[in-house]
């Protein structure tokens, strides 16, 4: 029994589940800002599984794709940092030998499945969103040494939650919401999440001669673009609430522009501030519960 509940920790590492489960509320978030109502059960049902499918089989594609270089990391005896929040769980199961190959593809095929089964029961419109984001994050690891601009890729991979989100409750949505949604969660993603776990790494990425922005920029200036990339994020979202909130506008703006500021700005500022590894992972644990705190205050004014 101990050994099984092992291998399913195991398979839970490889799609970083905690991560995967917080990421659900942003695709959730972005169809609760749509309607501004609840979509219907069916929807809902649907759609949480079919995004946390999706997410579960996009970050086991990372491992997977990743697993090269995650492996002369490995072999650098690389120390776990202390309360990163994808060290919830073992990091790189695959890379470490705890999976084989074979049972990650499966594990990844399965939950892939399951996505492209709820997609195609949403809009199929999904479906391409969800095929093109496997097909960006795998060329997204592929670029680890050629060039920082592959951040760009991940960025745009995150969006495509949130978008599929939005064909699933109204099948053609008004282009400038889409956009300011677009930007929101892109550069809330290379802010928040992308260049922050790139930091963590910064050591042996220098080592093994990787292209990342905090190794190129170096980490005053990627500090700057992270300030930056938050602080826009953050005005992306104050215009999208203002453009879908109706006449919920100031509640919603304010306990948005709150949790953007907490959650995002302040942790940002620190880490210019201090450019040290506890600060780096200070703002990616905080901005990876950003979507949640905003999610919950969205469900919160719509049910009371």
């Amino acid at each position: 029994m101990k050994r099984g509940g092992g291998v399913v920790l195991h398979y839970l590492a490889l799609s970083r589940a905690p991560h995967a489960a917080l990421d659900v509320a942003a695709p959730a978030l972005a169809a609760l800002l749509w309607l501004d109502s609840l979509p219907p059960w069916r929807v809902i049902l649907v759609g949480l599984l079919t995004a946390f499918a999706a997410y579960l089989a996009v970050y086991a594609l990372n491992d997977i794709a990743g697993c090269p270089s995650d492996r002369e990391k490995m072999r650098r005896d690389q120390e776990a940092a202390a309360g990163y929040l994808d060290n919830a769980l073992v990091r790189h199961p695959l890379a470490l030998g705890l999976l084989k190959k074979r049972q990650a593809v499966a594990w990844m095929a399965f939950w892939g499945g399951v996505a492209i089964v709820g997609a195609v029961i949403l809009n199929p419109v999904c479906l391409l969103i969800f095929l093109g984001g496997c097909a960006a994050e795998a060329v997204y690891c592929r670029l680890w040494c050629v060039t920082p601009l592959r951040a760009l890729l991940s960025g745009v991979v995150k969006t495509l939650g949130p978008l599929a989100a939005v064909f699933a409750v109204d099948p053609r949505p008004p282009a400038l919401p889409l956009a300011l949604l677009f930007l929101w969660v892109f550069l809330v993603e290379i802010g928040g999440q992308n260049i922050p776990a790139d930091w963590t790494d910064i050591e042996e990425d220098c080592r093994l001669q990787a292209v990342t922005i905090p190794v190129r920029l170096g980490e005053r200036r990627a500090g700057l673009l992270v300030l930056v990339s938050l602080t826009l994020g953050v005005l992306a979202q104050q215009a999208l609430v203002w453009t879908l909130a109706g006449s919920h506008s100031l509640f919603v703006a304010g306990y948005s522009l709150a949790a953007g500021f907490g959650l995002l700005l302040l942790p940002g500022l620190r880490l210019r501030a201090d450019l040290d590894r506890r600060s780096v992972i200070r703002l990616f644990n905080r901005a990876s519960y950003y979507p949640a705190a905003l999610l919950a205050g969205a469900a919160a004014q719509l049910l009371f």
